[in-house]
């Protein structure tokens, strides 16, 4: 069984990224490299950990027209990342536009091709906020909806909250991937992520990876804040 663990390296400096990747990489499985350390370090971070062997979560969130998704996530795919996020309110030609590119990129290159993860709705965000935008939709609705229109563009995995895995898995087919942030351990600060729960019990709901941040990051001994949470797994 693989180790479901995507820590977040949502830290502001490469030197911090690389040190905690070293200290905590027995314990997960990936890591994600997000926005701000990607705008700080910029692909050389990515390279950095693929040299150690590392997977690696690009969690960028490409969100545009589909000929410039496309073009976005052919460069992710050369350089080798694992994982990947567009947002699955860009719709269905983006979508596509999206796979296509991970695939005959990764073809070029006699590598497997990057999971594509659509992205449905962020956790920071309830039933006011979608309203606020012109969705009318409640938030698991709105989660049901894009995610079958991901799957129905061809992409085989999708980030959404701990809350939705059991409604998803009761719609989408088994092979479907499913990443979830939002991962507590009931001893956090409270933050702006707002459908959250248990590592154990996102697992048991149907997520395949759980990406966690300040839960491990934040953490006095970060390495052991990891292995604690892969020892709650079993």
């Amino acid at each position: 069984m693989q180790n479901p663990i995507i820590v977040a390296l949502d830290v502001p400096t490469p030197a911090r990224a690389v040190e905690l990747a070293r200290s905590v990489a027995p314990h997960v499985g990936a890591f994600k490299v997000g926005k701000e350390l990607f705008v700080s370090a910029g692909p050389e971070i990515v390279r950095q950990l693929r040299a150690t062997g590392t997977q690696v979560f690009l969690d960028l969130k490409f969100h545009d027209i589909p000929n410039t998704v496309a073009k976005a996530v052919a460069a992710a795919t050369r350089l080798d990342v694992q994982l990947l996020t567009i947002h699955a309110s860009g719709g269905s030609e983006m979508m596509a536009a999206a796979e296509r590119a991970a695939q005959e990129t990764a073809a070029a290159l006699g590598r497997l091709p990057p999971l594509v993860l659509g992205v449905t709705v962020l956790t920071s965000m309830d039933a006011s906020a979608l309203a606020e935008l012109g969705v009318l939709s409640d938030v698991p609705s709105q989660v049901q909806r894009l995610a079958l229109l991901a799957r129905q563009s061809g992409l085989r995995g999708l980030v959404c909250s701990p809350l939705e895995l059991s409604m998803l898995r009761q719609v989408l087919p088994n092979e479907m991937t499913l990443v979830t942030p939002g991962i507590r351990t009931g001893m956090d600060k409270a933050d702006d992520q707002k459908r959250t729960l248990s590592a154990r019990d996102a697992m048991a709901a149907g997520a395949n990876w759980l990406v966690i941040g300040r839960p491990i990051y934040a953490a006095a001994d970060p390495a052991g804040a990891a292995r604690a949470i892969l020892d709650s797994l079993y």
